[in-house]
């Protein structure tokens, strides 16, 4: 099982309803994977929203985490604040993720380092960002780098493979 322990976490905290878990859990909860930290470029006429290999200038391409975590709204002020309100309605998170997860009262995956125990096991299962996107620094326009097909949405990654792999 998961590395976390302390008073702050109750046993398993993982499986209990998003609105219950502390502040400590609820961060906990995250599986490192960066997926909610790319870009998305929306098409202004049909409202489809596209995902791209482009990161946030914050984030740390060879962790998947963000490199100013605590102060990102003083850099990033449009940076999206996930919530247990608002997790089981943005359809732009990724399936893996771990607060979508648990906001359809679904299990997390095994890789999620929380029952792995192993906090390399989201990019060991190539479900992080990690090796596969640029930053925005240097990226040029958003949409010369849409990677998701339509219908990736529902892209099983244990299944039918890394959708990151782009030829």
């Amino acid at each position: 099982m998961g590395e976390i322990g302390g008073p702050e976490f109750r046993a398993q905290f993982w499986e209990r309803p998003l609105e219950t878990l502390n502040k400590r859990e609820w961060e906990a909860l995250c599986d490192g994977c960066g997926q909610c930290c790319l870009h998305k470029v929306e098409d202004a006429d049909t409202g489809e929203v596209y995902h791209t290999n482009v990161a946030c200038k914050l984030l740390d391409l060879k962790t998947a985490r963000c490199s100013s975590y605590a102060d990102r709204r003083s850099f990033v002020p449009d940076c999206m604040r996930l919530t247990a309100r608002n997790t089981g309605s943005l359809e732009w998170l990724p399936d893996t993720c771990a607060y979508r997860l648990r906001a359809a009262g679904e299990p997390l995956p095994g890789w999620h380092y929380l029952i792995s125990g192993d906090r390399e096991a989201v990019h060991l299962a190539g479900v992080s960002i990690v090796g596969r996107v640029v930053s925005e620094t240097v990226a040029g326009p958003l949409e010369q780098h849409i990677i998701w097909p339509e219908g990736m949405e529902g892209w099983d990654i244990e299944s039918e493979g890394n959708p990151w792999d782009v030829a």
